[in-house]
Parts: C-alpha cells; structure tokens; sequence
C-alpha cells in the first residue's frame, strides 16, 4: 500500500533523474531575474578597476590601492539577453563546455544503471545492511562528505555520487531532499568549516603571506560545531519523515513505493527483466547477471573513488577532474549494463535518453555563468569591490572582520571557484586586516566562512543546478527546505568569527 506522502506537486512524475518542467521554469525564472539585476546594476553603478600583476601561482592578483575610476564600456542592454551565448566565447567556455558535457554523460550512464537493474540491486544490497542502523549510517555519511569538503575541496567531483545517495534515501523510505541532504549539501558546509582545504584555507594563506594550513586548532572546533548543526538538521528531517510514515525497513521498498514514483527517482525495470517478479523471486539466470553487473559497478567505482582521491591529495591532473571522472562513468555505466545482460542497442538508446533528460540544466549553468559575465562586461565589478574595502577601512575589529565576511558572501554570488576568489579578494582583505588591526589569520577564516555554505545557497553555483537538476528538484523547493539551516549556520559561523576576534586568533 502507498503511503500518505506529503510532497510539493512539482516533485511527480518526472523521470528518473530529469528535471520536470516546472522545476525548470521556475529555476529560469529565478536566473532571468538575476540577469536583469546585474545588468540594471550595469547602468547605476560606476565603472572602475584595479591594476593587477601576476600572483604566486601564476594567476593575476589585485594590487591594493590601485583602485582608478574608468569610462563606462559600451555595453547595450539587449546584451543581457546574448550574456549565456557569450559564456561560450568568454574565459569561463571551457568550465561551461566540460560541466555541460559531464551532466550529460552522467545523467546517461545512470540512466543505463537503473535499465539494467545495476543501481537497484547496489543500493538494496547497502539498505539491507543497515536498515536497522540507518541513523549511524546518515551520521557517517554526513560526516564523511563533510570531511572530504574541509580536507580535501572535493566538490563537483562528488555529483556523481548524488543519484545514489538519492537512491539509498529513497531505499530507507525518505525522499529526495534527504539524499541530497546528505551528499552535496554535506560538501558544501564542509567547504565553509574547511580544515585543510587547498582551494579556500590552502590558497587564501599563501596570498595572505601566513604559513600553510596554519591555525588549524581553532578550524577544528568550527567543524565540530558546523557538522553537530547540519547533522541535527538532518537527523531532525528524516525522523519527521519517519513519523510521518515515509520511513521503512523494507529493504528497496523507497524504489517501489509511490514516494519514489512521485519523486522522479522510481526504478525503471530492467529491459532485460520482462516483467519484473518480486524481489527473492528474480530469475537465476538474470539474477547472476545483475549480480555480475553490481560486481562490475562496485569495482570499476572503488577505482574510480581512489583516481579521484589520488588526484585531489597530490592535485596531478585537477584540471582534469570532471572530464576524467566522465568518462569513468561512461566505462562503468556501459561495462555494468552490458555485464547485467543489457544489449547493446538497448543500452544505446538509455544512454541517450538519460543524457538527454539532463541537458536542460545546461541552459540553466549557461544563464548562472552569465550573471557574472554581465557584472564584468558592464566593468562593475572592480567597483562593488572597491566599495566593501572602504567600509571595511572605517570598520571597528568586529565590524571589519564581520563585512569581511559579508563581502565574500556578496562576490560568491557571481564567483564560485574558491581560488579565483581567493586571487580577487585575498590581495585587498589581507592589508585590510592590518590597517583594521586584525591578523590575517582572521581575514583567510572569514574568506573560508563566506566561501562555503553559501555555495550550497546561491542559483549562480552550478555545482548546486547539477545537483538539482539530477534530482529533478528546483532551486526554489530547495530554499524553501535549507532556509532555516542557512540561516542558522550563518548566524554560527558570524558567532564564530567574532570569537576569534575576541580571543586574538593568529
């Protein structure tokens, strides 16, 4: 028997993985929006910009001080509208290119998985282990996508675990939410309690001139504290889903129950399966052959998790993360099918169809990108920057280092690579922080606080539309969900930063 499920009516009846129709107008929307905010702020604000010079890793730094109003550039309003065709021939082609490409081969190597039962079978096999012992299963989850954030800057690379996390959620009987809960949310806030993150602590300390993955005693506390909050919030969610009798113990009954269906995360059957029988009365023969299909899954993903882990502690061949981890998918989602028994002319047309279904959040990324494209054409952005660094120069100790803090959140909005933001903003903060009579110590952890969680907030991530696009959510229901925490965490961190004022943290 279904159960009584209270779910947002544009979370049904979308296809497995895809995002439905509503929940991509209602992302365009929100993106369209912000488009002509940027390109109005285009007309008011003062164009201007800074000199820059060559940084210690070889990118362009700001030079402080430099700051010279300039001639407002020729930049007519009917280019807001071309803004995502001219992503493709700006600087950030390639990222837009390479994300585009990756959502799709994922989104059709996945899709390939569930045909042959592969996926199915994987997260069964999971949820009956520990269906007695899902709430320390949720723990360890959390703690581990939280910790591969703070430690290691794992971000987009965690976008392909997203549709299994989703499917063990569904397994235990939760929804959609709680799978993406408890994997790219979780990265998000281990970025904003990072430890030894490269990108955010590791780079914003050489810019800042202070020793490398220094004052870590105090990093330590803030992601005890950060991951105590999120994981409250997500042990408070799945039992209110449980009371509300979403929660089960009947191994993969999520896949099968009208939750699932209604989610858009429901199993297709197997093509190969017929109809299907109850789960212990599969056929031996197709029996062995998922059994060999999950062999090759699980395998062919512990060697693709330790490639991608190698890559991300030694940083040989990180700019080549997200095209390498496609193609990984692409090998497993074909070995496993065609080792499940899928044939190939059948695994052809799922790869397709799954890649297909997915590739509306291109156009989504495309539109995110494009809101900084307008900012930096219409020659703003050096002057927004400009403006924080005046407030932060007439700024007590506490109210520098809280509008240090508010102006990475600000520029994360059009920014989201931690280190191209660390090359921005680092060179300004840090002399900042001494004038404010602040250690620079204090300057990178506002930058880490304000690079991180927001990531998981703001509609110009793309990291965040992949996620939601996979899970055929749309960027407003998962507002409505993470606001609370959002806020909460805001409130923590800025508590935070204000205590390492107080105590002299160096």
């Amino acid at each position: 028997m279904a159960h009584d499920i209270e779910r947002d009516p544009a979370e049904k009846k979308a296809e497995p993985g895809a995002m439905s129709a509503r929940s991509f107008l209602a992302s365009l929307a929100v993106l369209a929006a912000l488009m002509l905010v940027a390109g109005a702020l285009t007309l008011v604000v003062p164009s201007g910009s800074y000199d820059r010079v060559p940084g210690p890793d070889g990118g362009l730094v700001v030079v402080p001080d430099s700051y010279a109003p300039a001639a407002r550039p020729e930049y007519p309003a009917w280019r807001w509208a071309t803004a995502p065709l001219e992503v493709l021939a700006s600087e950030d082609a390639a990222l837009a290119i390479v994300i585009i490409a990756f959502i799709a081969v994922v989104g059709g190597a996945f899709a390939l998985l569930k045909e042959a039962g592969v996926l199915e079978a994987s997260v069964r096999s999971l949820a009956d282990r520990f269906k007695s012992r899902r709430m320390a299963l949720l723990a360890v989850l959390c703690l581990f996508f939280m910790a591969i954030g703070s430690f290691m800057g794992v971000f987009e690379e965690v976008v392909p675990l997203v549709p299994l996390a989703i499917g063990l959620s569904l397994s235990f009987g939760w929804d959609v939410f709680a799978g993406l809960g408890m994997s790219i949310l979780a990265v998000g806030f281990g970025f904003s309690a990072a430890i030894a993150n490269p990108f955010s602590i590791g780079t914003a300390q050489r810019l800042a001139g202070i020793p490398v993955l220094s004052g870590s005693g105090f990093r330590v506390v803030a992601f005890v504290l950060v991951y105590a909050l999120y994981f409250s919030f997500m042990a408070s969610y799945v039992r209110r889903l449980e009371k509300k009798g979403l929660g089960s113990t009947k191994g993969l009954s999520g896949f099968a129950s009208a939750g699932a269906a209604e989610s858009g995360f429901a199993s297709a059957p197997p093509a190969n399966a017929g109809d299907r029988v109850p789960a212990g009365q599969v056929p031996r023969a197709e029996a062995a052959s998922v059994a060999r299909g999950v062999r090759f899954f699980g395998w062919s993903s512990l060697a693709l998790a330790a490639l991608v882990a190698a890559s991300s502690i030694t940083r040989i061949g990180s700019d080549l993360i997200l095209p390498v981890i496609a193609l990984g998918f692409l090998v497993i989602g074909v070995g496993a099918g065609l080792s499940a028994g899928l044939r190939p002319a059948k695994a052809a047309r799922s790869f397709a169809s799954g890649a297909l279904g997915v590739l509306p959040a291109g156009l989504l990324i495309l539109m995110a990108l494009s809101v900084k494209r307008i900012v930096v054409s219409g020659g703003i952005m050096d002057t927004v920057l400009y403006a924080a660094s005046g407030l932060l120069s007439d700024a007590s100790k506490y109210g520098a280092a809280g509008l240090m803090y508010a102006v990475v959140l600000g520029m994360n909005f059009f920014i989201g690579s931690a280190s191209a933001k660390a090359f921005l903003l680092m060179p300004v903060l840090a002399p900042l922080a001494d004038l404010s009579g602040l250690s620079r110590q204090i300057a990178v952890q506002a930058f880490a606080f304000g690079d991180g969680f927001s990531n998981m907030l703001y509609p110009t991530n793309a990291v965040l539309l992949i996620s939601l696009g996979l899970a055929g959510m749309s960027w407003g229901q998962w507002l409505k969900k993470t606001w609370k925490l959002q806020a909460a965490t805001l409130a923590l961190t800025m508590a935070l930063l204000m205590v390492a004022v107080a105590i002299g943290y160096a």
